[in-house]
């Protein structure tokens, strides 16, 4: 097995200088904006840790073992490492840490959402850990455990977590809770020693599951997108129909060179009345790819041929990344923020190109 892993990865490689894109660039990227982001005073929390975002910390998390295994990097970069130990130590500490916007000085029900929220992403962010590993770890059992403790019971709602919403879209918006539960679900499934098939959280899964299913024909494209990624770790969650139309309706929304736009993938506008990007752009264009891949559609795909071929093309050579604009707002270049969705664009694009069978 292991012979077959390093065949596949020096194909990755050969393959990304052929297609023509830099896979050192991109790591070097990756690292400089999850080194800035754990020393940002606005992204630290207490005990000398770091907010967990979905814009530059978890696409870090997610895709910085796939070059790091394609680079043949002995050990985790000091930014993953430190990634790592801020969850470790906040999921060790977990009735100790504060949440990470209190309703004391954010207002309510920010606590409740803060914890939701950071449960997901803990248990995701060790559950890919632990997968890079091959075995299953305390550490992430234990995330798991804070998790489940939090999803909810009761009503519409049951099923999901308590979500942040700062009405900022796509991430922390109003159905922003089903993205959550989706990244719960690619949590389980991507934990290893079958932990989806332990027979103690058998209901809690069941009931993550009931939530899936109620309104996802009313979901967003690009929550139907995280949705077929989910089923490609948790198979249950989705018929081969269904499967089939949430793949053909993202294949419809395809720009004709190949990539997507992430305004195409919801139904949003921005706050200050500026105009949403229409052309593809590196965030959509990474998810929607990779959902697909992870779904089973071969690279030769035409479909999935012209994306590949629009993600090699796209990055940047002077910095590394790939692009995206924010759906919220026009950003001033200059201002921190201005880098957040690239840096989530950069993470997918990255996933989507070293994907493997």
């Amino acid at each position: 097995m292991r012979t077959v892993a390093i065949v596949a990865l020096t194909l990755i490689a050969r393959t990304a200088a052929a297609q023509g894109w830099d896979m050192r660039a991109a790591a070097a990227y990756l690292d400089s904006r999850q080194t800035w982001w754990s020393a940002w005073p606005t992204a630290a929390r207490d005990h000398e840790t770091a907010c967990v975002s979905c814009h530059t910390a978890l696409p870090y998390a997610l895709a910085r073992p796939s070059l790091r295994a394609a680079l043949h990097e002995k050990e985790p970069s000091s930014a993953e490492r430190r990634l790592l130990d801020d969850v470790v130590k906040r999921v060790s500490m977990w009735r100790d840490v504060e949440p990470f916007y209190p309703d004391q000085t954010v207002g309510l029900p920010k606590t409740s959402e803060s914890r939701g929220t950071e449960s997901v992403l803990n248990a995701l962010v060790l559950a890919t850990r632990d997968a890079t590993a091959g075995t299953p770890s305390d550490e992430a059992r234990v995330a798991f455990d804070n998790m489940w403790a939090l999803q909810l019971r009761r009503g519409k709602p049951a099923g999901s977590w308590a979500w942040l919403n700062f009405h900022l879209e796509p991430w922390e918006a109003d159905d922003a809770a089903y993205f959550g539960t989706t990244l719960a679900a690619i949590a389980v499934g991507t934990e290893p020693g079958g932990y989806a098939s332990r027979p103690e959280i058998q209901e809690r899964l069941g009931v993550l599951r009931t939530f899936l299913h109620q309104d996802v024909a009313m979901q967003s494209a690009f929550n139907r997108a995280v949705l077929l990624w989910a089923a490609s770790v948790l198979p249950d969650l989705l018929t081969t129909d269904e499967r089939k139309t949430i793949a053909d309706s993202l294949f419809a929304r395809q720009n004709t060179d190949g990539g997507w736009a992430l305004a195409k993938l919801g139904d949003w506008k921005r706050g200050d009345g500026s105009t949403l990007d229409s052309l593809s752009d590196g965030y959509a264009t990474g998810i929607v790819t990779f959902a697909l891949r992870r779904a089973g559609y071969a690279p030769n795909d035409p479909h999935l041929a012209s994306a590949l071929a629009w993600l090699a093309k796209h990055q940047d050579g002077a910095t590394g990344k790939w692009m995206a604009t924010s759906l919220n707002r026009k950003r001033d270049p200059a201002t921190p923020a201005a880098n957040f969705m690239s840096d989530a664009a950069t993470g997918f694009a990255i996933l989507a190109l070293t994907y493997h069978d």
